[in-house]
């Protein structure tokens, strides 16, 4: 599946992201199985921090967060873009928490960040019900 869709990975601080060929695979068929045509989408690994900071001075949220989604222009024809920050920190934090594998958890975060961009919300319980299926079903996907 050949596309001109930019998805770029970004790492500011040391870490590594296996297989990210599948993943820019997988992240495609999402956004097109939404009904979404992805445009350009950059993922930015960082620490507390870094995205404390974005959390501040974005957001007016003083706490930490394990992500923040920024999404591009908005088009009328279903197209998206967008920055997706994670703080790898509070991903292996979250891991620990929800008793999950650190790879399942950032897999989750991706995933959410994603879904945010294809209007799915989490601020409600029904909402965060709705999307914690959509991360489950993208994470069953992904790994089979």
């Amino acid at each position: 599946m050949q596309t001109k869709t930019q998805i770029s990975f970004h790492f500011l601080i040391p870490f590594k992201l296996p297989q990210r060929k599948k993943l820019k695979l997988f992240l495609h068929s999402l956004f097109q199985e939404e009904s979404y045509k992805l445009t350009d989408l950059s993922y930015v690994f960082c620490d507390d921090d870094y995205l404390l900071d974005l959390n501040r001075r974005f957001l007016k949220h003083d706490y930490y967060t394990d992500i923040l989604s920024f999404p591009g222009s908005k088009s009328k024809d279903n197209k998206v873009s967008g920055e997706i920050y994670i703080s790898v920190e509070r991903v292996r934090e979250n891991a620990k928490v929800h008793n999950s594998s650190f790879r399942e958890e950032i897999h989750r975060v991706i995933f959410h960040g994603a879904l945010h961009l294809c209007h799915y919300k989490d601020k409600t319980r029904k909402e965060q019900a709705r999307m914690r299926r959509k991360e489950d079903d993208c994470l069953i996907r992904y790994f089979k």
